[in-house]
C-alpha cells in the first residue's frame, strides 16, 4: 500500500504530556485540608483551589471567553515553559488582571510538579492560582495525575480538545472503543499484546518508541493486519498525516509530536502469540487464531482450564469437542490424551479453517478436525470418554441429549453456556436422564495498570453444567 500525506488548515491543538507518571513521596498533602466551594454556575477563579486549562499550540486565541477570563484573573500563573513562552506571545495575554501576576515554569518531571502545585495550594497569598496544560488534562495529562496525588478537592478542570480525539477526528473514526495507550507509561511487549486483539488503537508514541519502532515490532510478531496513521504536529501549519500498511510505516521517520492510529483490515483473524514456552493447557487466548468479526467466542483460557479439569481426561481418552469453533479446548485436550484421539465438530467453514490450522500450529496429530453439523457429523464416530459442548441458541439443547446417548458409561459431560437462558432446561434434561449434573459460575476479573493505580476488569460470566454418565 502506497502512503498518502495531506495537511488541513485547522486550530492548533497539542499533544498530552508523555512523561512517565510514579507516585509522589512526601507531599505536605496532609497540611493542605478539604477544600470544598458551591459555585452559582461554571468555573470560576478560587481562592482555594487550583483551576487547571487545558490550552492548545494557538495560545489563548484558540480558548474560550471563560478560560480567558480564568487567565486574566489569576494573580499566578502556572504551566511549561513552551506555554508560558506561547502566552508571553500572544498580545491578549498581556491583560491579567492583577498588575503582579506571576508566571511560574513547573518542572519536567510530574513528581517536581506535584510538589510545587501542592506549595502553590498552602500558599493563600498565590491565588487564585490557574495552571496551563496541553489538550485535555484528564487523559494521560497532568490533571489526572495531580488529583491522583493531592486530592481531586483540590482543583477544577477546564479541558480543550485531546490529541488523540483530533487524531481521530481526522481520519474519521469513531474512538469510543479503541485501545488507546501511552508507550511513555506502557511496556512495548503489553502494548502489543492488546494491539494483537483489538479493532482500533490510538498509541502516544515516545522519543524512544517511535511509530516507525513500534511498526516494526508488530511486523515481527506476525501482526500485519492493520492499516495505520501517523499523524503529526496536528493543528500547526505543518500539520502531516500520513497513511499506509505497517510495512510503509516500518520504513519511515516522523516528528517527535504524533500520534499513531491503527484500524484492523476487516474480516482478519489474529494472529497467534509466539509458541515458545508452550504450555499443555491453559494457553493464552491469543495463542490461537480466532476468528474476525466473531472474536470473543473461544473458551476463554480460565474457563478452558476448568473445564478441561472437569472433563476427567485420562491418557487415553476418546474426546469429543462439539462446536469446536477455532479449537482452543480441543487442542488442549489432545495435549493432554497423547494416547488417545479427539474429535473436533464444527460446522462453520471459516472456523473449521482456522481449527485446522491451530491444530497444524500445535502439532496436535492424535486431533482429528471434521467439518459438519452434529448430531450427523459424529454417527461414524467411536463412542467417547468425555465430551465437551459449547455453543449458544436452542439447538445446544437437543445436542446435548444426542450427544449423552453416545457417551460411554461413567463418561463426564461439560456444556458451557454463555448465558441462564438455556441452563435450566439443560439442567433439567440431565436430570431426566438419571444424571446429577453440577452448575459452575465462572466470574474472572483481570487486573489492568491504569497510571499508578491497579484495577480490576470483569469478564463476561461463563457457566459450566457438568455431569457424569452412570456405569451400567
Amino acid at each position: 500500500m502506497c502512503t498518502s500525506r495531506w495537511s488541513p488548515t485547522t486550530p492548533t491543538l497539542p499533544r498530552e504530556s508523555r512523561t512517565s507518571q510514579r507516585p509522589v513521596r512526601g507531599l505536605p498533602t496532609s497540611d493542605l485540608g478539604r477544600l470544598t466551594t458551591t459555585h452559582a454556575s461554571g468555573i470560576e477563579p478560587l481562592s482555594d483551589k487550583i483551576t487547571i486549562i487545558g490550552i492548545g499550540d494557538d495560545g489563548i486565541e484558540g480558548l474560550t471567553q471563560q478560560a480567558v477570563d480564568l487567565i486574566r484573573g489569576a494573580r499566578t500563573l502556572v504551566g511549561s515553559q513552551r506555554l508560558i513562552d506561547k502566552l508571553s506571545a500572544t498580545s491578549s495575554a498581556d491583560q491579567p488582571k492583577h498588575p503582579d501576576q506571576q508566571r511560574v515554569t513547573l518542572p519536567a518531571d510530574l513528581e517536581g510538579t506535584a510538589r510545587q502545585v501542592a506549595d502553590l495550594l498552602s500558599s493563600p497569598s498565590k491565588h487564585p492560582v490557574v495552571l496551563l496544560t496541553g489538550g485535555d488534562p484528564l487523559f494521560y495529562g497532568t490533571a489526572r495525575f495531580l488529583c491522583e496525588q493531592l486530592g481531586k478537592d483540590h482543583f477544577e478542570v477546564l479541558p480543550h480538545v485531546s490529541s488523540m480525539q483530533l487524531a481521530f477526528a481526522r481520519i474519521k473514526e469513531s474512538w469510543d472503543e479503541a485501545y488507546l495507550t501511552n508507550l511513555a507509561t506502557q511496556t512495548m511487549g503489553k502494548v502489543v499484546d492488546r494491539i494483537r486483539l483489538a479493532e482500533k488503537v490510538g498509541v502516544f508514541t515516545s522519543d524512544e518508541v517511535t511509530p516507525s519502532k513500534l511498526a516494526q515490532t508488530l511486523l515481527e510478531q506476525g501482526i500485519d493486519y492493520f492499516t495505520a496513521y501517523v499523524c503529526e504536529n496536528l493543528g500547526s501549519p505543518d500539520e502531516r498525516i500520513t497513511r499506509g500498511s505497517l510495512q510503509d510505516i516500518a520504513g519511515q521517520s516522523f516528528g517527535n509530536l504524533n500520534v499513531m492510529i491503527l484500524i484492523r483490515l476487516p474480516n482478519t483473524p489474529d494472529r497467534p502469540a509466539g509458541m515458545q514456552g508452550r504450555r499443555v493447557f491453559g494457553n493464552p487466548d491469543d495463542c490461537f487464531l480466532q476468528s474476525q468479526p466473531k472474536r470473543g467466542l473461544l473458551t476463554q483460557c480460565e474457563v478452558r482450564v476448568i473445564a478441561l479439569a472437569e472433563m476427567d481426561l485420562g491418557p487415553n481418552s476418546i474426546t469429543w469437542d462439539v462446536g469446536a469453533g477455532s479449537g482452543s479446548v480441543a487442542i488442549e485436550a489432545a495435549q493432554l490424551t497423547p494416547g488417545g484421539q479427539v474429535f473436533a465438530i464444527e460446522m462453520d467453514v471459516e472456523d473449521y479453517n482456522l481449527l485446522v490450522e491451530n491444530a497444524r500450529t500445535f502439532g496436535t496429530t492424535n486431533l482429528t478436525p471434521i467439518l459438519g453439523e452434529a448430531p450427523q457429523a459424529w454417527q461414524e464416530l467411536p463412542d467417547p470418554h468425555a465430551i465437551f459442548v459449547g455453543g449458544t441458541g436452542r439447538a445446544v439443547v437437543g445436542l446435548v441429549d444426542a450427544a449423552w446417548h453416545r457417551l460411554q458409561p461413567a463418561g463426564r459431560l461439560v456444556v458451557q453456556l454463555a448465558g441462564l437462558d438455556h441452563l435450566t432446561t439443560v439442567e433439567q434434561l440431565l436430570r431426566q436422564r438419571d444424571a446429577d449434573p453440577r452448575v459452575l459460575m465462572i466470574n474472572l476479573a483481570r487486573g489492568q495498570r491504569q497510571m499508578d493505580a491497579l484495577r480490576l476488569e470483569a469478564a463476561n460470566p461463563s457457566f459450566l453444567l457438568v455431569a457424569t454418565k452412570q456405569a451400567d
